[in-house]
């Protein structure tokens, strides 16, 4: 039994709490993400994680525009409302390990050693790439499905039977 307090995630930002209009909304999330990654960076188990800024995306941080926007085509990338409305979850995220709630695990991509965190119930994922002297937010996003909740529990538990073996 754990003894450690549930997480509560930030809330979340709503189009409607902007009367609709999204220009104010995504006005809104930015300057969180701003202040989030930008003006002040996280700390991951005391290691600094910074957001790439460049390429710019239509004159934005690229992480940002990852972080919000969906597709498979980077030049082609659509506004996510789910990612958006999550905004204030990655930084919540990566000050909140360890937490008994998030599971955290190392996978190789490439050349990148990527560390995940993702919460089940909330079913949000933020992936970090380790760097030499710091930790580069990839990426973060809302998991809809319940076969690709399920796919990111397998990994984990792979992750820790191979540092158990």
């Amino acid at each position: 039994m754990s003894t450690v307090e549930p997480l509560v995630f930030p809330d979340l930002l709503y189009l409607e709490d902007y009367s609709g209009n999204f220009t104010d909304f995504f006005n809104a999330v930015y300057a969180i993400f701003e202040s989030h990654f930008i003006k002040s960076q996280p700390n991951f188990q005391g290691t600094r994680v910074s957001a790439q800024k460049f390429p710019l995306v239509d004159g934005i941080h690229r992480t940002f525009y990852h972080i919000t926007h969906e597709g498979e085509d980077e030049a082609n990338r659509t506004p996510d409302m789910r990612r958006m409305e999550r905004i204030r979850f990655p930084k919540f995220c990566v000050e909140s390990v360890p937490h008994d709630e998030l599971l955290v695990w190392e996978k190789k991509i490439g050349r990148d050693d990527r560390i995940h965190i993702f919460n089940e119930a909330e079913g949000y994922i933020v992936v970090l790439t380790k760097r030499k002297d710091y930790l580069l937010f990839w990426t973060a996003f809302f998991i809809e499905k319940e076969h690709q909740r399920k796919k990111k529990i397998k990994e984990y538990e792979a992750y820790i039977k191979t540092k158990t073996a």
